[in-house]
């Protein structure tokens, strides 16, 4: 639920009321060469690590040839309409309905509707290193704007990313919709300053594909914040590292819970997910017939003894700031 103040500055994206100044760190993007992501270093970009102890530092691609903390389990492979649910007993006669919540983890979307194209890959250098992330397009003010996690657009304290693309709808290396190089990129002060895992958002304000921004050439979701916690969400993204692949878009689906470790103020899911899948969309409300939901969230973090729960950040006030700067960029 949502405060009347915070629905109304959601809908004019304009800052709530009492709303501190704006800590937002930007950046904006080198021209990527149009040739650069070719089918062949799609293909071998690394996904970026999920597992973390709390504080990121640089050194992203040092960390990918350490030992795994944890193994990773066998997937769950649930189409949409098979996928467990959690049954409650039928509302006696007269009674209020009772919802009925989705349970599933690793399951492959087979649903279609708007998150099969607004969904999609992000590809990226760091440190001369290529990656690939996940993300999402946000209705924003200038139709441009794609949330993900803050790193996969900023290494916490050290370099931000370049070559940065966003791929919507992709499947299997296809690109329906072609891709979106990014032209400013925006994260929040404390994951500039401090990698806090609290923070770990990013948006991007992209160019044109085709003559066409991106919202009108695929869609977009709407964007909430200071929602209530644990409410039913479905999480997206493109796990690529064992079991997965990286081709195809799977999901989760259940309710958060708050960070037992008291680490962060994040919310952690139950999903089977693996590196590839950061930065992908979280939704509340979500509409498993039309594809369409609020996004409140982002995949962010699995802790490294813990690697069954996704871990991702609340949009507070500060990723507000974050938003609303980007969609005004």
């Amino acid at each position: 639920m949502f405060t009347a103040s915070a629905l109304v500055a959601e809908l004019l994206g304009a800052p709530a009321p009492g709303s501190p100044p704006a800590d937002v760190v930007e950046h904006t993007a080198a021209a990527a060469a149009a040739a650069y992501w070719t089918p062949e270093r799609m293909a071998r970009a690394l996904p970026l690590d999920l597992v973390t102890t709390v504080k990121r530092v640089g050194g992203l691609a040092e960390r990918l040839v350490a030992p795994r903390a944890v193994p990773i389990r066998a997937p769950r492979p649930l189409s949409v309409d098979q996928h467990a649910i959690a049954r409650r007993p039928a509302a006696p006669p007269g009674a209020a309905a009772r919802t009925v919540d989705t349970v599933t983890s690793g399951s492959r979307w087979t649903g279609g509707g708007a998150v099969g194209a607004t969904v999609g890959r992000v590809f990226l250098t760091l440190n001369g290193v290529d990656f690939v992330c996940s993300g999402t397009a946000v209705r924003s003010t200038n139709k441009d704007v794609v949330a993900t996690a803050g790193h996969c657009v900023k290494d916490g304290t050290g370099a931000w990313a370049n070559n940065w693309t966003f791929v919507p709808g992709y499947e299997s290396g296809l690109q329906p919709y072609g891709n979106y190089p990014a032209r400013r990129m925006f994260v929040a002060g404390p994951w500039a300053r401090d990698a806090d895992d609290s923070f770990d958002v990013g948006m991007v304000a992209v160019t044109d594909s085709g003559g066409r921004h991106l919202s009108d050439a695929v869609g977009a979701h709407a964007i909430g914040f200071n929602g209530t916690r644990g409410q039913q969400t479905y999480a997206f993204g493109f796990p690529a590292d064992p079991p997965y692949n990286g081709d195809h878009l799977l999901y989760c689906a259940g309710r958060p819970h708050d960070d037992p470790y008291k680490k962060t103020q994040d919310q952690g899911l139950g999903c089977d997910l693996t590196a590839g899948a950061s930065g992908g969309p979280w939704f509340s409300g979500f509409d498993a017939a039309t594809g369409q939901g609020l996004l409140t969230s982002v995949s962010s973090f699995k802790y490294s003894n813990d690697d069954g729960s996704m871990y991702g950040p609340y949009f507070g006030d500060a990723v507000k700031q974050v938003y609303d700067t980007a969609q005004q960029s």
